[in-house]
């Protein structure tokens, strides 16, 4: 996805591309190699909420009390969508 360009003022002039600066990508899930406890989920998730794993491990055990486990099943599904960092 990279913006082009192209300036011509002559058929002697040369050609002047300018390229669009390159962007980070969005929110991206992972599964964390360096943060990892069981899966590496939350630790994944931690990174790119950039903030502190444990706070992520407690709201997945707070999920998993109140929701009716529903904390598991989410674990479970992003352990087995998400691609290893």
């Amino acid at each position: 996805m990279e913006q082009q360009t192209e300036q011509t003022a002559g058929p002697e002039s040369p050609v002047v591309v300018e390229q669009a600066p390159e962007r980070e990508p969005g929110f991206r899930l992972h599964r964390s190699r360096s943060e990892k406890v069981l899966g590496g989920v939350c630790g994944g998730l931690a990174e790119s909420l950039d903030v502190d794993p444990n706070l992520v491990r407690i709201g997945l055990v707070a999920l998993t009390v109140l929701g009716a486990g529903i904390g598991v099943v989410l674990y479970v599904a992003a352990w087995a969508l998400a691609p290893e960092e």
